[in-house]
């Protein structure tokens, strides 16, 4: 079985540095550069017939889509290429038809970005958003279900929800949540930026009627690229977040859902292009294909949780079924420190004096502040010992 060490071969990482941050930006694998410069090169070498939709384009992105909608449980006609996973939250906000006194459900641990975007949609629409405050540490993934329920009502008509979340890294329980929403007629959008590559997925039994998610991230694809799965009852609905020729144009044999998401505008269609090569290079390595890689990834990750656990002496109350690849851990906050000071400066430090990139975020409870790891391949134990060591060093724990 490949180690940490072994797959590092395969990326353009900096050797000296530890990376543990995959989950930010992700890191494309050197032979999915490779493909994707040989589609550059294609495009180049006569753009109209590679770029013009009724030409080479829709096939390709028809072949992608196909890959694509097979590792994710979707039909074809139902998955759009969007930019990334804030790029389909926002289609699907600002498509929404909000109207005076209706409300928007989310939590305290959503993407800032998306948070943002639903306020957007919201002011707009006449509505307003509600937050459920889900509790971190967390024991039951049942807290989460309580903690959304305790904010629905009659004017509730969007929940918003991670399928991992960005700054505490728990897999939040969709299903069950989209269970609960459809018992109270309420639609739910899932923002699964970080789903693919991390956890299996099934869209058509998920129950949600939006999914939304990066390439560039657990998948290994280059970046700019993700896509947005719309239920079929709301794919006339949906509009792409930037309006072009296909709104008045109809594309032969294409939904109207996918001729407006497939041509926006001349763009960059090479990091899509790439997306098989990355699933084929992620699916290589073991036996079990990608699933087994996924699985590896989370046994490091909860070695990982252990390490720091013990190492910086802090309680783990995280169900093994809330873990994927993504570890949040809380810290002790120095005395006279607010949390804004301490997650800027403590990431920096990390950083320039022990070579290692992991963010610190504010807590999702006042005056806490959080560290984050991102556990992929070609990261190993000893990163994570580093880790340890330079944070007792810092929070005087030594």
């Amino acid at each position: 079985m490949a180690s940490g060490n072994d797959m590092k071969s395969h990326w353009q990482l900096d050797p000296q540095l530890d990376f543990l941050n995959h989950g930010s930006f992700g890191a494309v694998p050197t032979v999915v550069l490779q493909v994707q410069q040989a589609f550059r090169d294609q495009l180049e070498s006569d753009p109209i017939r590679f770029l013009a939709p009724e030409r080479e384009l829709e096939p390709k992105l028809d072949h992608v889509r196909g890959v694509l909608a097979d590792l994710v449980g979707a039909d074809d006609r139902d998955v759009a290429f969007v930019l990334n996973a804030t790029d389909g939250v926002n289609a699907v906000l600002r498509s929404f038809p909000f109207v005076d006194g209706d409300e928007i459900v989310v939590t305290n641990h959503g993407y800032n970005a998306c948070i943002n975007a639903a306020e957007f949609a919201a002011q707009r629409g006449g509505a307003t958003v509600r937050v459920a405050n889900v509790p971190f540490p967390i024991r039951d993934p049942g807290q989460v279900v309580d903690a959304i329920d305790h904010q629905l009502n009659d004017r509730t008509r969007l929940i918003m929800i991670d399928h991992i979340t960005s700054p505490t890294g728990l897999v939040f329980p969709v299903a069950a949540v989209a269970e609960l929403a459809k018992s109270r007629g309420i639609r739910v959008l899932v923002d699964g930026a970080h789903g693919p590559g991390m956890v299996p997925l099934d869209l058509r039994s998920l129950g949600v009627d939006y999914y939304t998610a990066n390439h560039h991230k657990w998948l290994c694809a280059p970046k700019v690229s993700g896509f947005l799965w719309v239920h079929p009852q709301w794919q006339r609905e949906v509009r792409p977040t930037i309006i072009s020729h296909a709104a008045n144009r109809p594309r032969p044999g294409r939904s109207q859902f996918l001729a407006e998401f497939d041509w926006k505008g001349t763009f960059d269609p090479t990091p899509i292009l790439a997306l098989p090569k990355a699933i084929e290079f992620l699916s290589s390595f073991y036996p079990g294909g990608l699933d087994q890689w996924m699985q590896v990834n989370r046994n490091l990750a909860i070695d990982a949780l252990g390490l720091l656990s013990s190492g910086l002496g802090i309680e783990v109350t995280t169900p093994p079924e809330m873990i994927g690849s993504l570890v949040t851990v809380p810290l002790p906050k120095p005395e006279n420190a607010n949390a804004g000071e301490v997650h800027e400066t403590l990431q920096s430090r990390l950083r320039q004096r022990y070579n290692i990139e992991c963010p610190v975020f504010p807590g999702v409870q006042p005056n806490t502040y959080l560290l984050r790891i991102a556990l992929q391949a070609y990261n190993d134990l000893d990163q994570v010992h580093r880790l340890v060591a330079a944070l007792r060093d810092e929070l005087g724990l030594s």
